[in-house]
């Protein structure tokens, strides 16, 4: 089971979430929801998203669409940078550095803490 918790740094201008686990189809409907109730009222180009995803496991091939989906919306919505926190997890990197060139999100970083 996957989770998630947003947080808003408007200070800092940036939308922090944290995600965790293996996320079912259901888990990335309601991170989606929940993403899209915190940007509501946001002008979403002077933010920065930093989403930490030190725990969050591999995701499997059926729910890779909602990757893609979420990683589209970012790029859509106009965040200035995207930033994708992880621990050494090399199959993991590869992953979301694959679906972020496959939405052609250009402005994002990946990085191992």
């Amino acid at each position: 089971m996957g989770s998630f918790n947003i947080e808003l740094d408007h200070a800092n201008k940036i939308l922090k979430a944290k995600v965790e686990g293996t996320f079912s189809t259901e888990d990335g409907m309601k991170s989606v929801e929940a993403y899209q109730k915190s940007i509501a009222g946001l002008n979403v180009p002077d933010y920065e998203i930093d989403i930490d995803c030190t725990q969050l496991n591999v995701s499997a091939p059926e729910t890779l669409p909602i990757l893609e989906a979420c990683f589209n919306m970012y790029k859509n919505d106009g965040f200035k940078k995207v930033t994708l926190r992880l621990v050494k997890n090399p199959i993991l990197k590869m992953q979301l550095a694959r679906v972020a060139r496959t939405v052609q999100l250009s402005s994002y970083e990946i990085v191992e803490v």
